[in-house]
């Protein structure tokens, strides 16, 4: 009875949004009311602890998370409004007539770069529209987005959903991020050769592609894993896409494949000069060069900048710490110095970006509520008591083998809220909690807490928010069903396979 109210939040979650087809942000709110009810009525919460426990998750949904996701889009959007988006669609679709490689190119690189920079579905948006838009089956174009959007998931958003794990767990974000790259490792290799797979209808598809399906895995994995190890999170994906990109265009150009049956329609539109490519592609250039330079990777700049911070107690029950606002030296901050920058430089003005960003959180509202929301019910439930019930059922029912359901939790989290971060949230820090009753190491602890990011990038192809993205985005009615059937299949494989991983990898790490 104790764990059926302890998941009562998540279990209205599952059938308001599976079930009942609730608006997440309407879903999201009732399940902060039942997480304050069952926490006060039967875990005995006292009310101002409860109103602290809800303040505390507004102050970390607003700042960094809300911060990072509204300066990402708005970069976005920025893009478009000053057409350099057009500049690098061009770009990209002249650099071969191949089907596959352009859905490599489009699809994957630019893809996890959109993924890496903004998230929030305009990984699987975008290219999703761009291939249709150039000739490409519609569905197809969605089922290979919706694979390629599987493992930058965790880092989407300038490493927001690992970043927030982080937080959550109060372990290092270098280690997580480190974690979560090995664990998807082989996932990360394999995905290239599954899209072209899919994109030919099986295996014959590989035919002429080996050179290029290695060097985009290899290209993706490599710079993501060595930014995870010495940077962190922030800008692991976005690295490996633009690796993956010049590797993508680089093999396409010295070893052309030349395949009349994955042969497209010529695209020759007029010669794109390298001053502008460089301005189309400025607000993700400043974006990269303040990350990078406010980095540890330059200790000067930033523990300057990390000194620019407020300390707040807002939580002051047991287990509360000082909340910590970052108020220079964080993602969203450079990420909207960037844009406005690049912005001004592209030919907007000030008054027409301010508009637009005014625009951007106007179509983020719900959003806003949805996040804020869930983040406040995370923070309810681990106050309370109902975390902690939920980890002591589930290691009573699994024992030692906790660690193989741990990216399967994730999954859940994400196919629920659409969010990997949010599924951070929500499962963090039961992960840890979990970990700790089975008396695992601290590493162990934290390998098992990155396979919540991990299943989150499972999780994120099967959501019925990323598949309704990719729906509209091809504006093809009633694609739903046939791309979550096709998503299921993907799904299951890798989700068990993530499990061995975890569970075996411990050993390794612990």
């Amino acid at each position: 009875m104790e764990f059926l109210l302890a998941l009562s939040p998540i279990l209205w979650l599952v059938i308001a949004l599976s079930v009942i087809k609730m608006s997440a942000w309407k879903a999201c709110i009732i399940a902060l009311i039942i997480s304050l009810a069952a926490g006060m009525g039967y875990w005995q919460m006292e009310s101002v602890r409860a109103m602290e426990s809800v303040l505390e998750g507004v102050a970390l949904a607003c700042w960094p998370i809300l911060l990072v996701i509204v300066a990402a889009i708005f970069t976005y959007n920025l893009t478009l409004h000053t057409k350099a988006m057009d500049t690098i669609k061009e770009m990209l679709t002249s650099v071969s007539h191949d089907k596959r490689v352009l859905i490599l190119l489009i699809g994957w690189g630019f893809g996890g770069f959109l993924e890496g920079m903004a998230g929030f579905g305009t990984a699987i948006a975008v290219p999703a529209g761009m291939l249709a838009g150039i000739g490409i089956n519609p569905i197809l174009s969605v089922s290979v987005c919706l694979i390629a959007n599987s493992v930058p998931t965790a880092y989407g958003s300038i490493g927001i959903p690992l970043v927030t794990l982080a937080n959550v767990t109060a372990f290092d974000p270098v280690q997580l991020a480190t974690f979560t790259s090995l664990q998807l490792g082989v996932l990360t290799l394999l995905c290239p050769w599954l899209m072209v797979i899919v994109t030919g209808g099986g295996l014959g598809a590989l035919r002429g592609m080996t050179m290029m399906c290695l060097g985009a895995g290899l290209a993706f994995f490599l710079p993501e894993l060595v930014l995870s190890m010495f940077v962190g999170p922030e800008l692991a994906v976005v690295a490996g896409a633009i690796v993956t990109m010049g590797t993508i265009v680089f093999i396409a150009k010295k070893f052309p494949v030349n395949d009349p049956e994955y042969a497209m329609p010529s695209h020759e539109g007029a010669k794109i000069t390298t001053a502008k490519a460089i301005n189309a592609c400025l607000p993700f250039i400043l974006i990269f060069i303040f990350l990078l330079f406010t980095s540890k990777l330059v200790p000067p700049i930033n523990q300057a900048l990390s000194t620019i911070k407020s300390s707040v107690p807002i939580y002051n029950g047991e287990g509360g710490v000082p909340y910590t606002f970052m108020w220079v030296n964080t993602p969203g901050v450079l990420i909207m110095l960037a844009a406005f920058i690049a912005g001004s430089k592209q030919g907007a003005s000030f008054g027409e970006m301010l508009k637009l960003l005014g625009k951007t959180i106007d179509g983020l509202k719900f959003t806003m509520v949805t996040i804020i929301s869930v983040i406040a019910t995370a923070k309810v439930m681990g106050y309370s008591g109902m975390t902690n019930q939920i980890a002591d059922t589930a290691v009573a029912v699994t024992g030692t083998a906790y660690p193989m359901i741990a990216a399967f939790l994730g999954s859940v989290g994400t196919y629920i809220t659409g969010s990997a971060t949010s599924s951070c949230v929500l499962f963090g820090k039961l992960q840890v909690m979990a970990t700790q009753a089975i008396g695992a190491s601290p590493t162990a602890q934290a390998w098992v807490a990155a396979a919540n990011a991990t299943g989150a990038c499972a999780g994120k192809m099967i959501s019925p928010l990323s598949i309704a993205i990719g729906s509209a985005a091809i504006g093809v009615k009633g694609a739903d069903s046939q791309l979550l059937a096709f998503a299921v299949k993907i799904y299951i494989p890798f989700v068990i396979f993530m499990g061995a991983i975890v569970y075996f990898g411990q050993a390794l790490v612990g």
